[in-house]
């Protein structure tokens, strides 16, 4: 794994990072709005718990996805440090770690939710941390972009700026669902914004030496 890592080129691990992120967010898509909403992020917790029972069979239908989903953020988190190394070894790692810490705290959520070794209040308390965790690498990841030198400023910028709105999630979970939306929908432009610059301009990023 680690020479396959460091024999990566900045070009591909964009790529990779692109087309996972794409392929998340269409996955999450299908989690949150066909079978299992609250499930993907913190939310009405009383409400997920009946819709587990309600649904029966589909919950695992919805744990494969979300672990799948988990599987390439951990895949976006080993390609970003590849992208951003050129720039700041420390901060591009750090931005990894950070997103192999919140797939990894999430993942132990899920097998333990759909093992029944915990509760459903239990699952939010870990999926919570798991946003922390999440809301840190966005922050990060918008502070090494802005001083990469090679990335748009103005992507680092709304990376930052999305990642103060999981602010309100630490705050108050139990908000409106137009609130939670619009939250959900700035994260997901910033990262979307980010991947498609990196899938356009793959070509004429920097190697790593």
């Amino acid at each position: 794994m680690k020479n396959f890592i460091s024999n990566l080129s900045s070009g591909k691990a964009a790529m990779v990072v692109g087309v996972a992120f794409i392929t998340s967010v269409l996955i999450l898509t299908l989690i949150d709005d066909f079978l299992l909403a609250n499930f993907v992020v913190p939310g009405d917790t009383a409400a997920l718990s009946a819709d587990i029972e309600a649904i029966g069979k589909l919950f695992g239908f919805a744990v494969v996805g979300y672990l799948l989903v988990l599987a390439l953020d951990s895949i976006i988190g080993l390609a970003l440090y590849i992208v951003l190394k050129p720039a700041n070894k420390n901060l591009a790692l750090l931005t990894g770690v950070l997103r192999l810490l919140y797939a990894f705290t999430l993942a132990i959520g899920v097998f333990a939710l759909a093992f029944y070794i915990i509760d459903v209040y239990s699952y939010a308390f870990i999926k919570l941390l798991g946003y922390i965790f999440f809301a840190i690498h966005i922050l990060v990841l918008g502070y090494s972009v802005f001083k990469s030198g090679y990335i748009p400023k103005s992507l680092g910028i709304l990376l930052i700026f999305a990642s103060l709105t999981y602010i309100i999630f630490f705050i108050d979970t139990n908000l409106s669902k137009t609130i939670m939306l619009s939250i959900m929908s700035i994260m997901a432009i910033a990262e979307l914004s980010l991947s498609i610059w990196l899938i356009v301009k793959r070509n004429g990023l920097p190697e790593n030496e």
